[in-house]
């Protein structure tokens, strides 16, 4: 009997999916090919369901004999290693991000003797516009708390934007870039004690109580389904920082990164090598321990943040530190740095990784930041925060506005630097 093949996401079984699966059963026996996480995170966003989930819905689908994961976003690759008879797809992909891919199709058909059948796209169906409306309704505590292991295992870098209130979190949400490589999109947000304490014009002072933090937290939960991952500055003692999981965990947050100092809070990029005192290892180690008891899910991350190098400490030191924490079950490391080269950074990630090659590493590219995201994956980074630059942009801009509007004793000269009422209208559903 003749093999069909047909690929698809999948997240959302439609009577579209259904068609074409009987349209192909009509011309053999039906293999799907299932895009894995990683295959769809390069140009879509991350499904709902898991690579697992959803192959079992496609399995019991009728006239489907057989099921395989499709790595790429390409055909090609599968094609060439079980060579249908035939592909089947529908005439949607003439057009748009699809096109490319439906040339490569033909060329790779005919060299294998098979045959590509198009079929007309099924009216009223828009996949799009279904997983954007799944989006604007929402998502569950439970959903969002799981979406970060999943990225980190689908993507090669996660992209993390720091957020610090409600409209922010729309932005990150939103926003999308498409380049030749695919579609570039925030893939979660960045809960910071810096920028949450200086947007409300306070001291980035560490608080042992998460409450108030998360109150704020909670206006970008409600409007955005991204993960978030959580700020937790020193953690504090270890009974204070078990709740501080618990609470993070119930409320959906992906993360928490806690770093090894002690003492008075100072921010690490500015307070000076004498300031920046570190903990004790095995006291940051029982801590850490600590909160993974603490935790109901496996999917909650703690990131144990080194200090070592903001403190003046030697690469050494921050390896040996970071072996620790592992040992102790942290789920991720972050290094930290001022040193502009970023040959620090480099050097520790690539010893780290011949230590431990699936952990995964997080860097905050603040000071280093002429390196790209690519070269930085290249050390072994799997997360890249953007830690503070949402908040960064918007003093200057709100402060030029009001400017101009001292100068001119009107608000006319600051139209162009402003988003237009309808366009505010437009933002926030519901608000017209």
């Amino acid at each position: 009997m003749k093999t069909v093949y047909v690929g698809m996401t999948a997240d959302i079984i439609h009577p579209g999916i259904v068609n074409i699966i009987q349209q192909a059963s009509l011309h053999g026996e039906v293999m799907v090919g299932l895009l894995t996480d990683s295959a769809i995170a390069k140009y879509k966003r991350l499904p709902y369901l898991s690579y697992e989930q959803r192959k079992q819905v496609v399995e019991s689908l009728k006239h489907v004999a057989r099921v395989v994961p499709q790595d790429e976003w390409s055909y090609v690759p599968n094609l060439k290693k079980y060579r249908p008879d035939a592909i089947i797809h529908g005439d949607d992909w003439k057009t748009g991000i699809l096109s490319k891919v439906r040339e490569d199709v033909y060329r790779v058909m005919e060299e294998l003797g098979g045959e590509v059948i198009e079929i007309p796209y099924t009216q009223g169906i828009n996949s799009t516009a279904l997983n954007e409306l799944a989006t604007s309704i929402g998502t569950t505590p439970d959903l969002r708390l799981r979406t970060l292991r999943r990225l980190i295992e689908a993507k090669p870098i996660v992209r993390i934007m720091e957020a610090h209130s409600g409209l922010s979190g729309l932005i990150i949400e939103n926003l999308e870039v498409i380049k030749e490589d695919g579609v570039h999109r925030f893939d979660g947000m960045w809960s910071s004690s810096l920028t949450d304490s200086t947007s409300k014009g306070k001291p980035d002072i560490e608080a042992v109580d998460t409450t108030t933090r998360l109150q704020d937290l909670t206006q970008i939960l409600e409007c955005t389904t991204k993960p978030v991952i959580y700020d937790g500055d020193t953690g504090g003692i270890p009974e204070h920082f078990v709740f501080t999981v618990r609470t993070l965990e119930r409320n959906g947050i992906s993360a928490v990164i806690i770093e090894d100092k002690t003492g008075l809070k100072k921010n690490s990029l500015f307070g000076t090598e004498v300031e920046q005192q570190l903990a004790p290892v095995e006291e940051f180690c029982e801590k850490i321990q600590a909160g993974k008891k603490a935790q109901v899910t496996k999917e909650f991350m703690i990131i144990a943040r080194l200090e070592s190098l903001i403190a003046g400490k030697t690469v050494d030191d921050a390896l040996s530190r970071a072996l620790a924490y592992v040992q102790a079950g942290a789920d991720g490391i972050m290094i930290h740095s001022k040193e502009k080269s970023g040959e620090d950074v480099r050097e520790f990630c690539l010893r780290f990784r011949g230590e431990y090659t699936n952990i995964p590493l997080v860097l905050v590219p603040t000071t280093y930041n002429q390196f790209t995201e690519e070269e930085l994956a290249g050390w072994g980074a799997n997360i890249i925060i953007y830690a503070n630059h949402m908040l960064r942009a918007s003093y200057p801009a709100m402060r030029a506005a009001a400017q101009l509007i001292l100068e001119h004793s009107r608000s006319k000269e600051a139209d162009a630097i402003c988003m237009p009422i309808k366009e505010i209208l437009e933002l926030i559903p519901g608000t017209k």
